[in-house]
């Protein structure tokens, strides 16, 4: 009985309540992550030139 009398009425309770529920509440956007493709690149460069320097370094001693 109190269904009819809320003044703010569940925005779930019909279908076109909720799409108007839905396009007036708008969430912000998540914040685009950063890509890891650099940073593994940069990391395997990084591997890559230890183990050259180190061969380089066991090769002369």
């Amino acid at each position: 009985m109190s269904d009819r009398n809320d003044p703010q009425p569940d925005p779930a309770s019909s279908t076109q309540m909720f799409r108007q529920f839905v396009s007036e509440n708008n969430e912000p956007e998540a914040a685009p992550r950063r890509p890891i493709v650099p940073y593994l690149l940069i990391a395997l460069v990084v591997v890559v030139a230890i183990g050259i320097i180190a061969s380089v370094v066991m090769m002369w001693s």
